[in-house]
């Protein structure tokens, strides 16, 4: 296991071959903590030897702490028969002895031993021996794998991570069962110690993305690491922006099509959502439901996301923008049913935006934080209640109101990017009220630009579109038959076939 050494002490202290010194030494790091368990015991002929046992209570499975570490080691026949001399050698006697356990580990300092306590492992310390043992024990309770909160899926797997690292490189596993599927064990946090596993397939990543990962991990410098989302905002290429550049998922299946593409992942203990890089700006507008459904209908429904977005961002300010600067354009019929819709209204329209903008956003995150069954009532009832009312007493025109309601319900097509459609909404409105069409014009053209010089771990965040890559775009606004995709992304894999078949390599 990899490791990093930040936030350890620089001089480990070393186990000292004395019991009842490593007991108060143990003592003073655990404190009064009353979870922590310690347990000393004599074995061996006549009970000559003795041991003592570590575990956190709650952490281990105690069958495992009882039956297969201590009463072994307590009343076996082999051990009272073999244990006659004086003193034992090594910890490899004892270790020959403890076939029940599949995971062992030999440490040689305190620090370590307290590490693996708190991994949930127990840990065995014999009296005469400067080394001691983490054995396997873990037996906290954890979360069962359900489907999914924000990526549902009809057709295709709906199994989801959970908050226990172990539980989910097991579903990745059983997602790619290679051996070239490698997995790299980090510790992150000062305080809290949170392993972290980097993930990818040998062979399939392009060199140096590995390294790169694992150099930007090693300069983070914190007290904790709670959550992926605190390593993405350690790692990402361009804090300042609006646009994520690493990806993220919280379902093994999307995180395996993504390694078998090329990519790197960093899976996190204690959250259900791991992370991939690099990141492309088309892939939030892909599902994994897409390469379970046939290929027109997958296509249909990504193109409908692409149009979501625009309609997201765009609608409210192309109200304003007309309405306020350019009301030629706009049908003659319509003017007028716009012009007496508001009638009465005392706000300019770029008002009225932002105040709706912002009451369904406060909706919206209310029906979020509060129980489901009270959120949903508030977030139905109360988006009813108070539209009808507001176009009622004269405050809101009704046309705006649709506006804004369609860019909301548009939002949750691509709810991927949820921050960042919320934000670029209200650029653009701003920039309508300002400059009307030419302002959103300019807006436009800064966001392309601004994606345009956008990296992700060095890759071009707006591939396959800008660097143009002519065979990368069946998979872009239109999905390709399976069979016709026979080549991993440029932007990612060293080995760009994805299988040989002798029928489709004129597609090459």
């Amino acid at each position: 296991m990899e490791k990093s050494n930040r936030g350890s002490d620089p001089c480990p202290s070393k186990i000292s071959s004395n019991l009842s010194i490593n007991r108060r030494m143990l003592k003073n790091l655990f404190g009064e903590s009353q979870d922590v368990k310690m347990r000393e015991f004599e074995f061996g002929t006549s009970k000559k030897f003795r041991a003592l046992v570590l575990f956190i209570d709650g952490m281990v499975d105690k069958n495992v702490v009882n039956h297969q570490i201590i009463e072994p080691i307590m009343y076996s026949d082999k051990m009272t028969r073999d244990f006659t001399f004086e003193k034992i050698s090594s910890l490899k006697d004892i270790l020959d002895s403890l076939v029940a356990i599949g995971e062992v580990t030999e440490v040689a300092t305190l620090d370590d031993a307290v590490q693996g306590a708190l991994m949930g492992d127990t840990v065995l310390f014999v009296e005469g021996q400067v080394k001691c043992l983490i054995l396997g024990s873990k037996g906290f309770d954890k979360r069962n794998v359900n489907e999914p909160d924000s990526e549902v899926v009809i057709r295709g797997p709906k199994e989801s991570f959970t908050e226990n690292l172990r539980t989910n490189t097991v579903l990745l596993r059983r997602k790619i069962k290679n051996s070239e599927l490698r997995m790299i064990h980090f510790t992150m946090g000062k305080r809290t110690k949170t392993p972290v596993v980097i993930t990818y397939i040998e062979g399939l990543v392009k060199p140096g993305i590995v390294e790169e990962i694992k150099r930007r991990l090693k300069q983070v410098e914190a007290d904790g690491i709670l959550d992926s989302g605190y390593i993405e905002q350690y790692i990402e290429d361009a804090p300042f922006s609006i646009f994520p550049t690493v990806g993220n998922t919280e379902k093994p299946d999307v995180l395996a099509a993504r390694l078998l593409e090329g990519r790197a992942g960093v899976i996190v203990d204690g959250s259900p959502v791991a992370l991939t890089v690099p990141f492309l700006f088309i892939e939030k507008f892909q599902s994994a439901e897409d390469y379970y459904s046939r290929p027109w209908f997958a296509s249909f429904i990504r193109a409908c996301r692409y149009l979501a977005f625009a309609l997201c961002v765009l609608t409210p300010a192309l109200y304003v923008a007309f309405s306020a600067f350019h009301p030629g354009i706009i049908p003659t019929k319509l003017l007028y049913t716009m012009i007496a819709a508001r009638q009465g209204v005392p706000f300019s329209a770029f008002f009225e935006a932002v105040v709706m903008i912002l009451l369904f956003e406060l909706l919206r995150e209310a029906g979020l934080r509060l129980p489901k069954p009270v959120g949903q009532t508030i977030g139905i009832v109360g988006a009813l209640i108070m539209g009808e009312s507001a176009v009622s007493a004269g405050l809101v025109s009704p046309l705006l109101l649709i506006c804004v309601a369609l860019s909301a319900v548009s939002g949750f097509v691509v709810s991927g990017l949820n921050g960042v459609q919320n934000i670029l909404r209200l650029i653009y409105l701003v920039l309508a009220a300002t400059l009307g069409g030419l302002g959103v014009a300019f807006g436009l053209f800064f966001t392309l630009l601004h994606l345009s010089v956008l990296k992700s771990f060095g890759r071009p965040y707006l591939q396959p579109f800008a660097p143009l890559e002519p065979r990368d775009l069946k998979d872009s606004v239109v999905r390709a038959p399976l069979w016709k995709m026979i080549l991993r992304p440029t932007a990612f894999s060293r080995n760009r076939v994805r299988f040989s078949n002798t029928k489709n390599k004129g597609d090459r």
